[in-house]
C-alpha cells in the first residue's frame, strides 16, 4: 500500500471508540458501516438517542437496524429525523408519494440498482440518504446482499497528482442516462433533471472531501474531451468496484433497515437471487447542493 493511502487508512482505523449511551454501534469493517443495536424504531427517538443515530451516521455512513417491526408511517417517521423526506421521482398512481417499493421475484428481468451508484445525482441537490426497510429476503437467505463503497476513502486512495488533477474539474449529471442506456426514453411526465457537479465534493455536514461520479448518472467530465473523460471515469469506476478496501456488505434479514448516506457512500443491490423472491420499501430524505 502506498504511503499517502496507508496514512488515510490509519486516521480511520486509530480512531478512538465512541461512548453511547443509549445504544451499540458494532462496525461492519473497521471503515465502513455498522449494526446498531437497543433501538426499536417504531417509537419515537428520544433527543439523547436522536444525537447518537446521527452521530454514528456521521461516522459509519452506513447503518443496519435488526429485528425492527415497521409501519409504513413508522417507517418514515425515523426517516424524517434526517431532514423532510424525498418524494419518489414516478410514483404508482393512489401510492404513498414517499415510499418506492422494492420488489423482484421469478418474473422480474432486471432490478434496480444492480450496479455501483448513488441515488438521483442528476438532481441539484442529490438526497442526504436512503432508508430501505425489507419485508422479505430470498428463501434461505441465499443471496441479495447490498454492497457499498466509501467515496471519502475512494478519494483519499488516489495519489496526491491525482487528487490535484481531479479538484478543478466538474461533470455532468444526466438523469435520462438510464433509460437511454436500456435503450428507452424517459417518460414524458418525468422532468429530466440535468446538473453539473464538481468530480470532488465537501461532505455538507463534515467537510470530509469526497469522490462524486457514478456510471449510471455521469455523463461526461466538463472540460475533457469525451476520450479523455471516457477513460478517466472509467479508471475511476474501476477503482470503485475493484478496491475490497472501500466495501462493506449488507446481508439482509426480514425486518432489516439500512439507512446510508447517499453522498459518501455508493450501494451495489446484487441480484444473486433469481427466481427467488425479494421485497421491501424504500424511502429517502432530502439533501443539499453539493460543492468543492
Amino acid at each position: 500500500m502506498e504511503q499517502y493511502a496507508l496514512q488515510a487508512v490509519e486516521r480511520l482505523t486509530t480512531r478512538p471508540a465512541e461512548p453511547y449511551e443509549t445504544l451499540s454501534v458494532s462496525p461492519l469493517t473497521p471503515l465502513l458501516g455498522a449494526e446498531v443495536s437497543g433501538l426499536d424504531l417504531s417509537q419515537e427517538l428520544t433527543p439523547r438517542q436522536e444525537k447518537e443515530i446521527k452521530h454514528a451516521f456521521r461516522t459509519h455512513h452506513v447503518l443496519a437496524f435488526r429485528d425492527q417491526d415497521l409501519t409504513p408511517e413508522q417507517h418514515k417517521r425515523f426517516a424524517g429525523v434526517f431532514g423532510e423526506l424525498h418524494p419518489v421521482t414516478l410514483p404508482v398512481e393512489g401510492s404513498d408519494p414517499y415510499i418506492l417499493e422494492i420488489s423482484a421475484d421469478k418474473d422480474s428481468r432486471a432490478v434496480a440498482g444492480n450496479g455501483w451508484h448513488s441515488d438521483g445525482t442528476a438532481d441539484p441537490a442529490p438526497s442526504l440518504g436512503s432508508l430501505l426497510y425489507l419485508t422479505t429476503v430470498p428463501e434461505g437467505g441465499s443471496g441479495g446482499d447490498t454492497l457499498f463503497a466509501n467515496m471519502h476513502l475512494a478519494y483519499e486512495l488516489l495519489s496526491p497528482a491525482m487528487k490535484e488533477f481531479l479538484g478543478g474539474l466538474t461533470a455532468l449529471h444526466d438523469g435520462a442516462l438510464p433509460w437511454t442506456a436500456a435503450g428507452q426514453t424517459p417518460p414524458a411526465e418525468y422532468d429530466v433533471p440535468r446538473t453539473e457537479h464538481p468530480v470532488v465534493v465537501r461532505h455538507p455536514e463534515t467537510g470530509r472531501e469526497l469522490l462524486f461520479v457514478n456510471a449510471p448518472y455521469t455523463s461526461h467530465i466538463t472540460q475533457l474531451s469525451r476520450t479523455e473523460s471516457d477513460t478517466l471515469l472509467g479508471m475511476l469506476y474501476a477503482h470503485i468496484a475493484g478496491t475490497p478496501l472501500l466495501h462493506c456488505r449488507v446481508r439482509w434479514q426480514a425486518g432489516t433497515l439500512v439507512l446510508w448516506d447517499n453522498r459518501s457512500v455508493q450501494h451495489h443491490a446484487v441480484w444473486d437471487y433469481y427466481p427467488l423472491t425479494r421485497l421491501g420499501r424504500r424511502v429517502a430524505v432530502e439533501g443539499t447542493p453539493l460543492h468543492r
